[in-house]
């Protein structure tokens, strides 16, 4: 007994929506597959960072780039090198940047230190704690003679932090922002970048250096599984839909 119009129609349409659906499923497993692969490229890159950096961490000190050289500086081939310069450090222009660290809350002491050719570079001395803020409370730390500063190069940190901005009128910093630091003090000719200050010990034991956290987040592997593991979902959703048509269709033969 032959189908009737009405049921031919229906059946039609019935088969090009799942067909619809099936192609789009095969679309949404692809586009899933792809941000897989994207974060195992990332994994890959993240790896080869961690490399990169504990090498330059670990590497003989070099000189700071010097005037000449800072349009080249960036992070990916500077951030964490380890560089030594040399200059007078100008105590009367620090900068306190709010900091929370291993020794608890407090300040990042930034110091301009100017070269022999006139120029600054920022220097994170170290921590202090909150109640030794004021630089009257520890001026042993404060040097006045010519010195060499070692440590690692860092990139500048512009407007703050992820939680709060900096208030450069009430001289409140939560980030260093090397070009606001250095229009607020005066500092003329700054570098486009800063410097961490290793750990060696300053008189009076302030500030204290050495305290950067080299850490990146490396979540890649687990959003990889979680992407592919979302695609083969879909493709198991298929392979249902598919076999439910062919099911349909033995049953109507």
């Amino acid at each position: 007994m032959s189908e009737a119009p009405s049921e031919k129609s229906e059946r039609r349409h019935y088969q090009v929506k799942r067909a619809i659906f099936a192609v789009c499923l095969i679309v949404l497993a692809a586009a899933l597959s792809a941000l897989g692969t994207w974060q195992v490229e990332r994994l890959a890159w993240k790896r080869d960072l961690f490399a990169r950096v504990d090498q330059r961490v670990h590497a003989p000190p070099v000189p700071a780039p010097a005037r000449a050289d800072w349009d080249k500086v960036n992070a990916t081939d500077d951030e964490y090198r380890r560089v030594t310069a040399v200059g007078m450090l100008v105590n009367d222009k620090e900068t306190l940047v709010y900091a929370s660290t291993a020794l608890g809350p407090g300040y990042w002491v930034m110091a301009p230190l100017t070269l022999a050719d006139g120029t600054s570079i920022l220097v994170n001395r170290g921590f202090v704690p909150t109640d030794r803020r004021d630089p009257a409370t520890r001026r042993e730390g404060q040097p006045t003679g010519p010195l060499e500063i070692t440590g690692l190069m860092r990139m500048t940190e512009p407007k703050g932090s992820l939680l709060q901005s900096n208030d450069v009128a009430a001289d409140r910093w939560y980030s260093r922002d090397v070009a606001a630091i250095a229009e607020k003090r005066g500092v003329s000719a700054p570098a486009p970048y800063f410097i961490d200050a290793d750990a060696t010990a300053n008189p009076g034991g302030l500030p204290v250096g050495g305290l950067t956290i080299i850490a990146f987040p490396n979540n890649h592997l687990l959003y990889a599984i979680t992407w592919y593991g979302l695609a083969a979902m879909v493709l198991a959703l298929l392979v249902f839909v598919l076999r439910g048509e062919r099911a349909t269709r033995i049953i109507r033969q």
